[in-house]
């Protein structure tokens, strides 16, 4: 079972994105900022982080840059999900496996998702 880790400021946002993931078999955890998902990831791998931009203690390009030198994870597939900072993540396609624009369409982030994890 591939294992998600949501990394958003937004409760209501990273519950409805982990529940959709959930009901599709995918393992879940949630990390309310960047720098406690650095904390998560240290203690547990997973599959593929959906982050958004604009947090606090660490944004998304902040986090993405940890993960792959701090953590040294080059391979580790990053979703931004953004509103305004779309953008950022549109100019940096060597961090981010994708970009999504806040509000998605969640059939089409599950299909991201689903790609970006087959073998």
């Amino acid at each position: 079972m591939n294992s998600i880790l949501i990394v958003d400021d937004e409760y209501l946002i990273a519950d409805i994105l982990g529940f959709a993931l959930e009901d599709e078999g995918f393992l879940v955890e949630k990390a309310s900022n960047g720098r406690k998902a650095l904390e998560a990831l240290r203690e547990k791998r997973v599959d593929l982080v959906i982050t958004d931009y604009m947090m606090p203690a660490l944004n998304g390009e902040e986090l993405v840059r940890a993960i792959r030198n701090e953590l040294q994870l080059p391979d580790l597939p990053v979703i931004l999900m953004s509103g305004a900072q779309a953008y950022e993540g549109h100019r940096l396609p060597e961090l981010f496996s994708a970009v999504f624009d806040k509000p998605f369409d969640m059939d089409r982030m599950i299909a991201k998702v689903r790609e970006l994890l087959s073998p």
